[in-house]
């Protein structure tokens, strides 16, 4: 009589994190989740009224905090323009540009170590290394305009018929966001791979960093009218060390709220969104991958398809509050 073995299968290799933003459990639903992401975009683009987040929200919180008309009352010094930078950068965190912000920070929520010490500690690492992206890139930014910045498409404020060269960059800049957000949404439900994990074999953080020079290139393209106040100031000074101190301040403004919803959400709440993300293997990657989809699509619908449509080039519904 023979004796028969049978071998057993071998255990499955655990999920394998790639990097910050893709940790190898992925969504049982991926398609569900791209589709709603990529609907809770357009829907967002479809009903964000910029009449509300910069005329109501963003114009009165500056008009609030510097005492006078921001849009109309001239930038009179340096001083002047620097505390113009920070206001109006945190006056402008509703703006259409920081619904990016605000989705590239909800992969982070619910991070929390074991003490308040650590859960301190892990919540305010990340928002340093986005500023380290940051700030390179806005103080650069402001170099350039310091030197050169009269001859920028930014500067001009001529009507022009169809796209003018400010609305062109615009159109690029949170276009090439956009579509940078889009692919870390499907890395993140496990639809393509990585594209950041190489990178992040070698520095753990270059997530973040990259996050953070995202944020500095909203200046890059941003069209908000209080931006362009501080942009033709900084040019027409032409001050290169002025224009980066100012960029820069605008910046951390601009990200001042985010932080401090951050801040409230993962310290705050950090344990009890812990445990709720813990409860399933796949809720780190739906939240992850959610928010980058709506945030990306939010980002290229509304900078590009819905700005194509406004400008009458292709069809766009528009939104009855926003005639």
């Amino acid at each position: 009589m023979t004796e028969t073995t049978t071998t057993a299968p071998a255990p499955e290799a655990p999920p394998r994190a790639t990097s910050l933003f893709v940790n190898g459990l992925f969504p049982r639903r991926r398609a569900l989740v791209l589709l709603l992401g990529l609907l809770g975009g357009l829907l967002l683009a479809y009903a964000w009224s910029s009449n509300v987040a910069d005329d109501e929200i963003g114009f009165n919180t500056a008009n609030h905090l510097l005492g006078h008309n921001a849009v109309n009352t001239p930038l009179t010094g340096i001083a002047t323009g620097v505390l113009f930078a920070f206001v109006s950068g945190l006056a402008g965190s509703f703006t259409a540009c920081n619904v990016a912000v605000f989705g590239a920070v909800g992969p982070l929520v619910g991070q929390a170590g074991l003490t308040r010490r650590q859960r301190l500690a892990q919540t305010l690492r990340p928002l340093g290394w986005v500023t380290v992206g940051m700030l390179p890139v806005s103080a650069a930014y402001g170099v350039l305009v310091g030197l050169v910045g009269t001859h920028m498409p930014q500067f001009s404020t001529a009507a022009t018929a169809g796209i003018s060269p400010r609305i062109a960059q615009a159109m690029i800049v949170f276009g090439v966001i956009g579509v940078f957000m889009l692919v870390l949404g499907l890395a993140a439900a496990g639809l393509i791979p990585d594209p950041l994990a190489a990178l992040a074999r070698r520095r753990p953080n270059a997530p973040l960093v990259l996050v953070g020079v995202m944020v500095g290139g909203f200046l890059i393209g941003r069209p908000y009218p209080l931006f362009r106040n501080l942009f033709r100031h900084a040019a027409d000074e032409h001050n290169p060390l002025y224009g980066a101190v100012a960029f820069s301040l605008q910046s951390i403004g601009n990200i001042l709220v985010m932080s401090l919803l951050f801040l409230i959400l993962s310290y705050g709440f950090g344990r009890p969104i812990q445990r709720w993300l813990a409860a399933k293997p796949g809720r780190v990657a739906t939240l992850t991958s959610s928010a980058f989809l709506v945030a990306g699509a939010f980002t290229v619908i509304y900078w590009d398809v819905r700005l194509l449509g406004s400008l009458g080039y292709i069809w766009f519904p528009k939104a009855p509050w926003n005639t």
